[in-house]
């Protein structure tokens, strides 16, 4: 469905920061998700010292400091630690690659092209005007991010052969390794061109044929074979075993909010850390004992290692007081469900799926108060019916409104 709309995108940034309810908001682009050790103390320091003291994990593997106090002392931290390297380019930096890519399966190591993708993007004037949500994938081929719906994107369908994706489908389209950014750019350019002067189409999905035209603009035929692609069930989560033999860590962060301390722990691992899409992240690279010692330390301090846990289930929006159009605080809702044991795991004991939104064994009315709320399997929590940071996937939402809670 092609979308109309008549606002221009107003995505925030560093440079321009959003006014929430609780105060002004940071978004800093992660390209990759990769954070070295010093720029997650960068990160710690600026949540600290000038923000709400949380360090916000989004859906992009981007991450958003809330309340920000001094804005120019905020962008002199993040562009001394790298974290802001174009002053025009800042908000159409959106790159999300397979997290575990090099390190553990895959059939390609699309790492790699992060840099060289992001340094294409930040070269190419032009590319200054892609709206702020235009999304960019890299997949190496075991599907975890090529269903997250990315406006250009690549799959790797062998070690030297990509896919190209478009509006978040197979554009049928394959291209050489040594092509792919070359041609992602290129798609990026034709994305510009097709949408003309209308700010209103903030995705390629929102132009009609969009995926089709751009493929006619890059001269390419597209072969008859279609992947397709749907949002991955399971994120990773605990202890792997990387292919050189030392170890990563998987860890959940509780609605994607990692506190300034925890983020202080993670910068002294002296590791390199990958945000994910799934609003958690990865430790990589460290020797058994060292894993061991962040496990025995990060556990207690929030950080999820274990893949049953009910937080790993829920997502939720800002909620109040972060956001004026919210009617609860809905993380607040959110825990206390978690709290009190009415997240409930996809199965019951039985076997059988149990219907989402079930309170006492009788059927959900269609608005509750949040004490009443028991939801089994992936759910999504919103203070009101737009529904900011739904996942991807099947998700039930539960959403708030002027009298309760309601499941759909």
């Amino acid at each position: 469905m092609v979308m109309t709309r008549r606002a221009p995108d107003s995505c925030p940034g560093v440079l321009r920061l959003h006014d929430a309810a609780d105060g002004p908001l940071a978004r800093i682009r992660v390209p990759g998700g990769r954070l070295g050790p010093v720029q997650v103390q960068t990160l710690a320091e600026a949540a600290h010292d000038l923000a709400d003291g949380n360090i916000e994990l989004t859906s992009r593997g981007n991450v958003q400091l809330r309340q920000v106090r001094d804005a120019g002392a905020l962008t002199d931290r993040l562009a001394a630690a790298g974290l802001l390297p174009s002053s025009t380019h800042e908000r159409v930096r959106n790159i999300i690659a397979s997290p575990l890519s090099g390190r553990i399966g895959g059939s390609a190591d699309v790492h790699p092209l992060v840099p060289v993708l992001d340094a294409g993007l930040r070269a190419a004037p032009r590319l200054a005007q892609l709206p702020g949500r235009v999304l960019f994938t890299l997949d190496d081929g075991r599907g975890d991010v090529s269903g997250l719906g990315a406006d250009i994107g690549v799959h790797a369908v062998g070690r030297d052969e990509f896919a190209l994706l478009l509006a978040g489908g197979d554009s049928g389209v394959r291209v050489a390794a040594a092509d792919a950014v070359d041609v992602m750019l290129a798609a990026a350019h034709g994305f510009l061109r097709l949408r003309g002067d209308d700010a209103g189409r903030w995705r390629l999905r929102d132009i009609e044929r969009g995926a089709e035209r751009v493929v006619d603009l890059l001269g390419l035929s597209p072969g008859a074979e279609r992947l397709h692609f749907c949002p991955p069930r399971s994120i990773p989560i605990g202890w792997f075993e990387q292919d050189n033999g030392l170890v990563g860590l998987g860890a959940g962060v509780r609605l994607g909010s990692l506190p300034a301390r925890t983020a202080e722990f993670l910068a002294a691992v002296e590791r390199p850390v990958f945000l994910t899409p799934w609003r958690s992240l990865v430790v990589t690279d460290l020797e058994e004992w060292a894993a061991e010692q962040v496990v025995r330390v990060l556990a207690p301090m929030g950080l999820i290692f274990d893949a049953d846990s009910p937080w790993l289930l829920v997502s939720a929006c800002a909620g109040q007081p972060g956001c004026a159009k919210s009617h609860t605080d809905v993380r607040a809702d959110v825990a206390a469900a978690i709290d009190t044991g009415r997240v409930l795991p996809a199965r019951t004991e039985q076997g059988e799926s149990p219907v989402s939104g079930t309170s006492a064994g009788r059927d959900v009315p269609q608005a509750m108060p949040p004490t009443d709320v028991a939801v089994a399997g992936r759910q999504h929590w919103s203070g009101c019916a737009r529904r900011c940071g739904r996942p991807q996937g099947e998700v039930t939402d539960i959403v708030a409104t002027d009298e309760g809670y309601r499941v759909d």
